[in-house]
């Protein structure tokens, strides 16, 4: 077996024990939603009654928390990567939290925090820029929000508004 495939759980092992052995290595790597840490566990043979049980009584004492773990991910992907609401919401999804959830975390970022941040993206991006022309700036800038998760819409109207600026300093 290599270092990278996950020990599934043999005949012999308690299968409570694993449960708990894995879910305590995960979250102490990072914070995990349930569904993220449900999966791992019946991915590496432990029963679903045992892999339910344990992960209830890790949210009773407080060590799964979906709430704080999206609101953790929502701050955490905006400021530092600058992801638009809509990749956020998609990454969430993917990790199994439920929509509620996700709106309530998503509440934290509004349609100005979500500008502001996407214009300080392009006012770093441009300062690397001053080789090409505006017009390349531009198409430069939108593709950098784009990929963010930006709207065309709001991408180009940045990315005019920053190359302006640039130009006129």
């Amino acid at each position: 077996m290599s270092r990278f495939q996950k020990r599934q759980i043999e005949p012999g092992d308690d299968a409570g024990a694993v449960a708990r052995a894995v879910l305590l290595r995960r979250l102490s790597a990072s914070g995990r939603s349930r569904s993220e840490l449900r999966a791992d566990l019946l991915e590496r043979g432990v029963p679903e009654a045992v892999a339910d049980a344990n992960l209830d009584r890790f949210m009773e004492l407080g060590f799964i928390d979906d709430v704080a773990f999206a609101e953790g991910w929502v701050r955490s992907r905006h400021r530092s990567r600058g992801l638009s609401r809509s990749v956020i919401r998609r990454e969430l999804r993917t990790k199994g939290v439920d929509e509620c959830i996700i709106d309530e975390a998503l509440e934290a970022v509004d349609d100005d925090d979500e500008r502001s941040r996407a214009t300080e993206l392009a006012r770093v991006r441009v300062r690397s820029m001053d080789r090409l022309d505006d017009a390349a700036k531009t198409r430069r800038i939108v593709g950098v929000l784009a990929r963010r998760g930006y709207s065309g819409a709001v991408a180009l109207s940045i990315a005019r508004e920053v190359v302006h600026e640039r130009s006129a300093e």
